[in-house]
């Protein structure tokens, strides 16, 4: 099991990450998400790109020639009709069948419902069980191996283990990425894609992997666009950067990055053109609610104003810097770097994605995004920020003050991003500080976000006792193993030295 101590740190990170993810279950009454579910069930389902038949649970969609569409980038919905059409078999099998029948009576999730709602019905349950399903699938797990890049990424800039676990863990769990790696938005998968197309293309530009792995490079920044359209203001600074690298195969450079960016173009053009005789994604044109805000300037957009950049940032109601203050060490993180004139491209992506993603976030008249944890339109962005706090702690963290300044604004982003994420059942609404106003009295009445301890009978903040008890199992587990590997090293390293030092030539005599 040589690979098991080699990789342990990347394990840790991935499984840590992934059990926080896949243990919180989507929301049931969430528009975006159940717009995008919608067209997974539809094409699977009923083999049709409308949601006539499901349009009753989502306000997120399009009305076009007498029939409903999803309103959303498709690309979230590709991903997931493969893991559901392969499930499905199984889902509707009698045993299934049998255990969503008593999922469907449980009194823990009872708890959960409104008062004066349906019920748990047993379509309800199924439709919540491919909801998880899918979700896990194509955003919980690739969310959690972004960790495990962010961790791998650093390594470039640092050897202290322990700095990288923490900082890919603090993005993960102490940002607003954490409640949108057990949602079905796209806003991580795009995380993944832009910030996994950005490594690859580092590791082009050394050598280390070979060069026509552009054509993945392309591809993933093609289906970053069609998942999330604004993620094609970061995919221009990764496009870039790539050909950068590649200064002696500028052309094929470009055509491969072209080539790999076509099926993914291709498939969002061909769905658009089924539904709406165009190529161009139009379904926010013929959304029925919310139109008059998607026809004031470009598509929502109306250039960067004031109100907005200071709600984005540091206001009580979807400020990144309050619900997330770590992210305020990028700042300083950001001009160390700089000063260190190594890797400037790199530090040109990062810092390029970080200001395009605010100044576009701070020109939406829909800045505050719905029912929401933070300002999630910026959470693709975030990846390429924990990079930048990440060179803050492997400048400064050596420093009493740092580490104590470090510890105070993990303690208290871990706090309102959780606080945020479970409590109550659906994201914090439009009420203003959230925080102390929504998620927090919740939590303290013990409405807890669904969750896989109420499968098991659990009820209210007693159902976060099983994700404790694997975290801590998880915790320590690693540790025993890093542990184990340095006794082994201080054991093996003297008796190394000494079989490798130069024999004294003796004489017979």
């Amino acid at each position: 099991m040589r690979w098991l101590r080699q990789y342990r740190n990347e394990i840790f990170v991935f499984l840590t990450l992934l059990f926080c993810y896949v243990y919180f279950l989507p929301r049931w009454a969430d528009w975006n998400q159940n717009s995008r579910l919608n067209l997974v069930l539809a094409i699977v389902d009923d083999g049709t790109l409308n949601i006539d038949n499901y349009v009753q649970n989502t306000g997120d969609y399009a009305l076009f020639n007498g029939h409903y569409y999803s309103d959303k980038a498709p690309g979230a919905s590709f991903l997931a009709v493969p893991v559901y059409a392969a499930a499905r078999p199984l889902l509707q099998s009698a045993p299934v069948q049998s255990i969503l029948e008593r999922i469907a009576q449980s009194d823990a999730f009872g708890e959960t419902l409104k008062e004066n709602g349906s019920g748990l019905l047993r379509e309800k349950i199924y439709a919540a069980v491919v909801h998880y399903l899918i979700t896990v699938m194509v955003v919980s797990l690739p969310a959690a191996l972004l960790g495990v890049l962010i961790y791998s990424f650093l390594g470039t800039f640092t050897r202290h283990s322990g700095r990288r676990i923490g900082v890919a863990l603090l993005y993960g769990l102490a940002t607003p990425a954490f409640p949108y790696s057990s949602a079905l938005y796209g806003h991580q998968i795009v995380a993944v894609l832009l910030f996994g197309a950005f490594y690859l293309a580092f590791l082009i530009g050394r050598k280390q992997v070979a060069q026509w792995m552009v054509l993945p490079v392309g591809t993933m920044l093609g289906y970053a666009v069609i998942t999330e359209y604004p993620a094609v203001l970061i995919a221009v600074g990764v496009f870039a950067y790539t050909l950068a690298v590649l200064p002696n195969r500028l052309l094929s450079g470009c055509g491969l990055l072209v080539l790999g960016g076509l099926p993914p173009g291709l498939l969002a053009m061909g769905y658009n053109w089924a539904i709406f005789r165009t190529i161009l994604p139009v379904g926010y044109q013929y959304s029925e609610l919310w139109t008059d805000v998607h026809q004031q300037g470009f598509m929502s957009l109306v250039g960067p104003n004031a109100p907005a950049l200071w709600g984005i940032t540091f206001g009580t109601y979807r400020g990144l810097f309050f619900i997330a203050p770590i992210l305020l060490l990028a700042l300083p993180g950001f001009l160390f770097w700089w000063q260190q004139r190594r890797y400037r491209l790199e530090w040109g992506v990062c810092a390029w994605a970080v200001v395009s993603f605010f100044l576009f976030n701070g020109s939406s008249v829909m800045w505050e995004g719905g029912f929401a944890v933070g300002p999630r339109y910026i959470v693709p962005m975030l990846p390429f920020m924990a990079v930048a706090v990440g060179m803050f702690v492997e400048c400064w963290g050596k420093r009493m003050s740092s580490r104590l300044l470090i510890l105070l604004l993990s303690l208290w982003s871990l706090f309102v991003v959780w606080t945020e994420t479970i409590g109550g059942q659906s994201f914090p609404d439009y009420t203003p500080n959230p925080l102390f106003n929504y998620s927090l009295p919740h939590l303290l009445n013990g409405d807890v976000a669904r969750n896989l301890g109420m499968v098991l009978g659990q009820s209210g903040v007693n159902s976060l006792v099983p994700l404790c008890v694997a975290l801590v199992i998880l915790t320590f587990g690693w540790y025993g193993s890093k542990i184990e590997q340095q006794v082994v090293s201080q054991t093996l390293l003297p008796t190394f030295v000494a079989d490798n030092q130069p024999k004294e030539r003796t004489t017979d005599v």
